[in-house]
């Protein structure tokens, strides 16, 4: 695509979605399913659909066990576990539903994985409690002193799910635009102009699905959010196949109740392998993968966030807990043998990571739940980090829910 802005005459289309990770696309599924007729346009500035967070996450499908009992993050994993396997089913993409195991490790986490079990109940979930010999059974090279089973917990690879949202999408008369930076968002009196590089775009409502730049795509439209992201890395290393079979199911350990990340854990993938982990650091990049990843941009607004410095404070030790394990193998490896004690050194090679993009209140607190802000013709999905991957189906419907409630589509 080549010329300047003013060589290309504006299309207009119904609906514009920014982003082609999971969420969008699942948001344009949604649309394309309830309003067949509505000229649909999806924006990606990556050469790809699922380039960042979508295409680097663990492939876990979440039954929901975490999660405020009420909150869209309970309700929409829940459901989204269903229709994601039922697309899945339809559609000939590989999955598994092979459960999942959370494991107390001392005695001192037993009354926590209690309040886990009642959680899930809460929930509607299946969740069995596990004696120490009954996790055995299952999990023989695991270390317990009690456990709980949520057999409705799966693994997909999420990038192939993105893909066919993509293809079912652009099969309904949808448009993806690949390589499609958005730089510019003017008004109107009936329409936004969405300026890129290489062309401009008219449409008459937006849809913010761009994940660790969300913010940023708000702020150009002048949206109050109320937050701004935090990139969070999570660092991965992948089990050597010697010792893959040392893990039958999902094994996790009881999260810290007071922190929004699980705790290094082993996953099964659907393409065959074992994960190890992740942890949690902060990054310097938001789209950054490797430990020396450094923007000037993303951490300038890191550090002169004085919610970012308000919740540093707050959460140190845990930070630090974090930071350690990512900078000394042999720490990241005690954290796993805790849970599998036949782990060593040289079973993990070939780390890789993914990064979340975490919404932080003003106030400097994590944003709980999943965050949709309406704007001027606009919704802007502000805070859709895991288990968005598992509910992106019902987060699509539900923003597709407030797109008809804000503008008329032609059915």
């Amino acid at each position: 695509m080549s010329g300047t802005l003013s060589e290309h005459a504006a299309v207009e289309y119904d609906v514009a979605i920014i982003g082609a990770g999971i969420v969008g696309l699942a948001s344009g599924l949604a649309l394309s399913e309830r309003y067949p007729r509505a000229k649909l346009l999806i924006l990606e500035k990556e050469a790809d659909v699922a380039a960042h967070q979508t295409g680097h996450n663990s492939g876990v499908i979440h039954s929901g066990i975490y999660y405020r009992p009420g909150s869209l993050k309970a309700r929409f994993a829940r459901e989204g576990n269903r229709m994601l396997t039922e697309w899945c089913h339809t559609r000939g993409i590989p999955y598994e539903t092979c459960g999942k195991v959370i494991v107390a490790t001392e005695a001192q986490d037993v009354p926590r994985l209690e309040h886990l079990y009642q959680r899930g109940l809460a929930n509607n979930l299946e969740v069995a409690k596990l004696s120490a010999e009954q996790v055995a059974e299952i999990e023989p090279h695991c270390m317990s002193v009690a456990g709980l089973r949520v057999p409705s917990t799966g693994i997909v690879n999420y990038g192939r799910v993105a893909r066919a949202f993509a293809q079912a999408i652009q099969e309904r008369g949808g448009e993806l635009r690949l390589n499609t930076k958005v730089q510019q968002i003017a008004k109107d009196r009936s329409a936004l102009r969405i300026e890129s590089s290489s062309t401009s775009f008219t449409t008459h409502f937006l849809i913010n699905c761009a994940g660790l730049q969300c913010d940023r795509i708000a702020a150009l439209m002048n949206v109050r959010t109320g937050m701004q992201i935090v990139p969070i890395r999570g660092e991965y290393y992948l089990v050597s196949p010697q010792k893959e079979s040392l893990v039958k199911h999902l094994i996790y350990p009881v999260p810290n109740p007071h922190y929004p990340f699980l705790g290094v854990h082993f996953t099964r993938m659907i393409g065959g392998g074992l994960h190890a982990g992740p942890n949690a650091v902060l990054s310097l990049k938001r789209e950054g993968y490797s430990k020396s990843a450094f923007n000037l941009q993303d951490s300038i607004d890191l550090a002169s966030s004085r919610a970012f410095w308000t919740f540093a404070s707050q959460n140190w030790r845990e930070g630090m807990r974090e930071g350690l394990r990512s900078v000394s193998k042999r720490l990241f490896v005690r954290s796993l043998q805790q849970l599998v004690p036949d782990i060593g050194m040289n079973d993990l090679m070939r780390p890789h990571a993914g990064v979340r993009a975490q919404a932080l209140s003003r106030d400097g607190r994590l944003v709980d739940d999943f965050l949709l802000v309406p704007g001027p013709r606009s919704l802007h999905v502000c805070n859709a980090p895991s288990p968005a991957a598992t509910a992106s189906m019902p987060i699509g419907h539900a923003i597709v829910d407030h797109v008809q409630m804000q503008t008329q589509l032609p059915c």
